[in-house]
């Protein structure tokens, strides 16, 4: 059979290689149906439109793609050129190929959009910004299609178009706009997914555009030794191959060449001249084991001089990224160096598609803005490649190997994100599932807190709608002075998806709810110090007084009953002491706490005296036995105090005539005595509720209570009523046995 030119030196048998006979028909009929078709058609880009689907078709074919693959390349230019024409692809090339089309063109529609990225502005963070969104738009070109084939399509289709633009020697805006593409997107999308043909031509290509000066000086370097360079190289492995077969060593040896944008970061990043380079000579070793990598340095090494400064052992001390190999150096009989590199058939698999891979520390920012998830599918889809380039010439069950890695590849797309677009197309990742109003908090949380509606390309959708990638999104919010706030129904099940989304929704409705709750415990604490007369007090100063860092602190304890307005009254009044003006004594106010009223029922007898109203000093708070002095009040009786009160001292000063012997007597079952406790004790989770539980097992009746914390130490104050000295005592021993506490006394 004789080949057939279909243009531009194109045979048949290179569009139709790896394919079988009927595979290859299809792709040769789509040929033949395109080819009227696009007859005269002219691209954007200046490109013939037949030989551009021509072109993409070979290079898909070079990289020993399926025929859907190829047969995809040549029609998906049709449904813009003759919308008509291409409702029949399905009918004639089958499904998967009309589906590969639909999604090409929907890949390409979503990079037209996105093509020019906004300006972020300048500075540290306006670059990170840039790079962040690129980073996002590289996966959203993997994420987008539900089959990788559509990917391949696409940079088969870029470096298509920038062979073209090399071809007529192409320099305006348009080339270096496509070049700089390149180079943000598709050049290390070829990386990731180790399509290294197209990668280093992608780059080669779009550094031509971007730097024609530094290219040619490059090539011409390059090319002035091209042939010397190449014999050597040649030479050199043939020498090592010699050698180990010598040594029973079995290995595969091939070289390195070098590529010119390659050669141009190197010279820039060390700043160093071409002469300079170590790799420009360059080949690996790929041996079975880590002592035949040693077993063949050694050769290496005795065959040329090692240069001792350039050699680094990568497998005894991996990368941080777990690269292992063996680099070394060499000078060759020339004087000039020569870098080899030596590995394990293993370590080269886990340097391509492992977390080593070279984009991880090649690309800038690569391993910032990427999951551990992510980078193991990336490694996954990429040993698909691969596994389809090794298993191209297999003659035996090559349909079926073929089938059976069209089906893998087809489900191996990146379904766990969806990438939407804003109305300016900024692209937005966001979870598989993601909501309108996923999005509207990934934009900002103001923006979420006023969503109230939104479009889906323009249409009005609800917003509990899955997104889905590719749309553009436009979120309606509430005007400046209506009433903002997410819903409730947020938070059921279908409304988000993101976690992120949801706890920002949950910090709103915890917000309001502690504004109520502040408002609450103000309007109980406003009510006390109306009854209490003291409407004047700071409010700041009064929860410092209480312990409280700030007043909001004070409020939500009292509003939440974890501070007993109790405590707040007698703070109000811990200053007072009843002055004596003229005849009136110095007293304190009666408690309200305890059960003691008068007479004997107080339990307190007053000596040669019966029937006298007795009242116990807040002050010091007296309890059986403590010695007790009494000291006669105008019209509230007798006020029992302890003999070492202050209080009591200064009154004894004043009028030593009211002061009259007092002694406990026989109190009733029921009577009981506030007394102040101090505990000293470490912060910890659950200490007061420790503490608490031996009240509550002593039967004490706890009244008031006011805790400080400050650097770790817990500083607790009680009230308590208590029956007699020795339930206080007992009380007081458990309490020191609690874990943590320094000491517990009455105050």
């Amino acid at each position: 059979m004789v080949s057939t030119v279909l243009a531009h030196g194109v045979a048949e048998e290179q569009l139709t290689v790896g394919l079988s006979g009927e595979e290859a028909g299809r792709v040769l009929d789509a040929v033949s149906f395109v080819k009227p078709v696009y007859s005269g058609h002219v691209l954007v880009t200046g490109q013939d439109a037949f030989n551009f689907s021509l072109g993409v078709a070979l290079t898909l074919s070079q990289l020993n793609t399926d025929a859907d693959s190829r047969v995809a390349a040549l029609l998906f230019e049709l449904p813009v050129i003759d919308a008509k024409a291409s409702e029949g692809i399905a009918a004639r090339f089958g499904q998967q190929a009309a589906e590969l089309v639909s999604d090409v063109r929907q890949l390409m529609r979503l990079h037209e959009i996105t093509f020019s990225l906004p300006e972020t502005g300048r500075g540290k963070h306006a670059a990170q910004e840039a790079a962040a969104q690129l980073e996002t738009l590289r996966k959203m070109l993997l994420g987008m299609a539900s089959d990788m084939r559509v990917v391949l399509v696409r940079l088969a289709s870029r470096v298509t178009t920038l062979r073209y633009f090399a071809e007529i020697k192409r320099e305006d805006d348009i080339s270096r706009h496509y070049a700089r593409d390149t180079m943000d997107v598709y050049a290390p999308l070829a990386n990731r997914l180790g399509i290294w043909q197209l990668k280093w031509e992608l780059e080669d290509l779009a550094f031509r555009f971007l730097d024609s000066d530094a290219y040619k000086r490059i090539a011409k370097m390059l090319e002035e030794r091209r042939m010397e360079r190449e014999a050597f190289v040649e030479t050199a492995i043939v020498r090592l191959k010699a050698e180990m077969v010598n040594a029973g060593v079995k290995a595969e040896v091939y070289g390195r060449p070098k590529h010119i944008f390659s050669i141009w970061n190197k010279m820039r990043g060390k700043s160093i001249d071409f002469s300079e380079l170590y790799d420009v000579r360059a080949f690996r070793v790929i041996v079975e084991d880590v002592k035949t990598c040693y077993t063949v340095l050694g050769i290496v090494h005795n065959i040329w001089t090692p240069i001792p400064a350039e050699f680094d052992d990568y497998i005894a001390k991996p990368k941080a990224n777990g690269y292992r190999s063996l680099h070394t150096v060499v000078t060759a009989e020339d004087g000039r160096a020569l870098e080899v590199q030596i590995r394990t058939h293993e370590m080269h698999r886990f340097a391509e598609y492992g977390v080593a891979a070279h984009w991880r520390y090649k690309e800038a920012g690569g391993s910032n803005f990427s999951a551990q998830k992510y980078d193991e599918k990336i490694a996954w889809l990429r040993q698909l490649l691969a596994w389809k380039n090794e298993v191209a010439d297999a003659v035996v069950e090559q349909e079926d190997l073929q089938r059976e890695w069209v089906e893998k590849l087809k489900s191996a797309s990146l379904n766990d994100r969806i990438y939407v677009l804003t109305p300016q197309a900024r692209v937005i990742e966001l979870p598989s599932g993601a909501t309108p109003i996923d999005f509207a908090y990934h934009l900002h949380s103001d923006v979420g807190h006023r969503c109230r509606g939104a479009k889906a390309d323009g249409v009005m959708v609800p917003l509990n709608t899955p997104l889905k990638s590719g749309q553009t999104v436009e979120i309606i919010t509430a005007k400046g002075g209506g009433v903002a706030g997410p819903s409730r129904d947020w938070l059921s099940p279908g409304f988000t998806a993101s976690a992120r989304t949801r706890a920002k929704v949950r910090a709103w409705f915890n917000a309001i709810e502690q504004q109520e709750t502040i408002a609450h415990g103000r309007a109980l604490l406003e009510k006390t110090l109306q009854r209490e007369g003291k409407t004047a007090v700071n409010l700041d100063d009064l929860a410092h007084t209480l312990g409280f860092a700030k007043l909001e602190d004070l409020l939500l304890a009292v509003a939440k009953e974890q501070f007993s307005l109790r405590l707040i009254e007698q703070a109000l009044h811990a200053g007072e002491q009843a002055e004596v003006v003229g005849e009136e004594a110095l007293v304190t106010r009666k408690s309200r706490t305890s059960s003691v009223t008068q007479g004997a029922k107080s339990g307190v007898l007053v000596v040669g005296t019966d029937g006298l109203m007795t009242q116990l000093a807040r002050c010091c708070k007296p309890a059986p036995p403590d010695d007790i002095v009494g000291f006669v009040t105008r019209g509230k009786g007798v006020s029992i105090h302890r003999s070492t009160c202050r209080n009591l001292s200064q009154m004894r000063k004043l009028t030593p005539e009211r002061v009259i012997q007092t002694e406990w007597g026989n109190a009733g079952r029921d009577t009981v005595y506030p007394v102040d406790i101090f505990v000293l004790a470490s912060d910890r989770q659950g200490l007061l509720r420790d503490i608490s539980d031996i009240f509550l097992r002593e039967k004490i009746n706890v009244i008031g209570v006011s805790t400080q914390t400050a650097k770790g130490t817990a500083k607790m104050a009680f009230t308590a009523e208590i029956g007699s000295t020795a339930q206080l005592m007992k009380a007081l021993g458990a309490i020191r046995d609690v874990n943590g506490v320094v000491e517990a006394r009455r105050h």
